[in-house]
């Protein structure tokens, strides 16, 4: 009888100037999976991430477009695996919760793991920046009222993906917005999602944080704002349309109100601007009509697409 093929498993782990625990991480990371292949991804390191990596024993490739998201994109181009573990190297998430992660992938539950920091009060406790606890229950909660979708934490860095998540998911972020993005994508193309629960330590000594809390911050919803016009137009420009409505109507009170009183109108800028916000309102709520049919066939394109890959995968697993 033919042996049966064990599932490959590969840690991607982008960095940047993470000399001080890269080499922990690739360490801890080969413990915990001893037949998983561990990249790191070097993204213009000003320090020794890259040959303490190397050193650790991990495959070290370099990405030279600057950013979190433009490294990412490059390691799901380029590798090829069953499931992917996805993790930081800056020592905050622990190696042993990987089993953990790829359980539900292996079982066919999931196509998305997420490591829930929050639920388990972990990063509260061991996080000293404030304003980041703050940003991610922001994030999960504009998340869960414009996609219906409750993530119990949006912002980790810790996550586990199959192949067909991985090899049919467009990154366009470049920065710390991936994680927003990955989110988004997951629940908009209803990919299974299972939140599991990890403990969260903080950076040890002599590791610093490359976030900018309020500049990425702002990144961040931008790039939520930016998704939820691409995926829900209809929603986004009814929302535009209800307030330049409302903003049209404030202003045409009073024209109407003189009119019946006087049968004269005074105020004829204001009966411009009223009807000037009627009419946008009106437009913008046809905008989201039109896109609102490309969102629906591009959704049906990508589809079909993954249809395809999933039937190419299925071939090429029968091959072997």
């Amino acid at each position: 009888m033919e042996e049966q093929r064990q599932a490959s498993v590969a840690v991607l782990i982008p960095c940047y100037n993470e000399a001080v625990t890269i080499g922990k991480v690739v360490t801890d990371f080969r413990a915990a999976l001893p037949h998983a292949e561990v990249y790191v991804y070097d993204n213009n390191s000003t320090d020794k991430t890259a040959s303490v990596a190397r050193e650790a024993g991990a495959i070290v490739r370099r990405e030279t477009r600057q950013g979190k998201g433009n490294a990412v994109r490059q390691m799901f181009r380029d590798i090829d695996a069953d499931y992917y573990i996805l993790v930081d190297g800056d020592d905050t998430y622990p190696a042993e919760s990987a089993h953990a992660l790829l359980e539900p992938l292996e079982h066919g539950l999931a196509d998305m793991t997420v490591g829930d920091r929050l639920s388990n009060k972990s990063y509260e406790v061991e996080n000293k920046r404030s304003f980041h606890t703050f940003g991610n229950n922001l994030v999960r909660w504009l998340i869960k009222v414009m996609y219906h979708y409750d993530f119990s934490d949006v912002m980790t860095g810790y996550r586990g993906f199959t192949r067909a998540f991985v090899k049919t998911f467009p990154v366009t972020s470049s920065g710390f917005q991936l994680e927003t993005e990955m989110s988004i994508h997951a629940v908009d193309n209803r990919w299974r999602i299972v939140n599991v629960p990890i403990v969260y330590r903080d950076r040890p000594a002599g590791s610093y944080s490359k976030l900018s809390t309020f500049d990425d911050g702002i990144k961040v919803i931008s790039t939520i704002a930016s998704l939820f016009k691409d995926y829900r137009p209809m929603a986004f420009f009814s929302i535009i349309a209800l307030l330049l409505f409302l903003l049209g109507l404030a202003a045409g009170i009073p024209v109407i109100a003189e009119y019946f009183a006087t049968h004269y109108v005074s105020k004829v800028p204001s009966a411009i601007l009223a009807v000037g916000l009627v009419f946008s309102g009106l437009l913008s709520y046809s905008v989201g009509l039109v896109l609102d049919t490309v969102a629906k066939n591009h959704r049906k394109s990508w589809e079909l697409q993954a249809m395809r890959y999933f039937g190419h995968r299925q071939r090429a697993d029968q091959e072997r």
